[in-house]
């Protein structure tokens, strides 16, 4: 999955992932090696150049499989690290079928905006 060109912004930050058990209790997601599993609500909007009106932005629930840590909470820039979709098709106790994709990565990271460009000013010529 390929986000080059994608603004992700973060909507709701990351926490465990849960589920609901039989008894209606919460009980957190984990993999099949028991390593639990975080969620993280992103708005995703593509990005354009100066002058052009971007498409309208997606909000996308991702599953992490790592724990990403402190310092990304709302209206952070991010990326995904080694983002990945994966289709579905569930059917329910009411033999309705369920389709979509669901979004995962590794982890996150911080976006970093381009590097402003370097301004040498006469002064800063023979500083050491």
């Amino acid at each position: 999955m390929v986000l080059d060109g994608f603004k992700l912004t973060v909507v709701e930050p990351p926490a465990p992932k849960t589920r609901q058990d039989a008894n209606g209790a919460e009980v957190p997601v984990t993999d099949r090696d028991g390593v639990t599993q975080f969620v993280v609500s992103l708005f995703a909007k593509l990005q354009v150049q100066a002058g052009q009106r971007a498409p309208k932005g997606e909000e996308i629930k991702v599953t992490l499989t790592t724990d990403p840590g402190e310092g990304f909470g709302e209206d952070a820039r991010v990326q995904l690290i080694d983002p990945k979709i994966n289709p579905y098709s569930i059917e329910s106790a009411d033999g309705r079928t369920v389709s979509g994709i669901a979004f995962k990565a590794m982890g996150l990271k911080h976006a970093h905006p381009a590097p402003a460009p370097m301004r040498r000013g006469k002064d800063d010529e023979n500083h050491s």
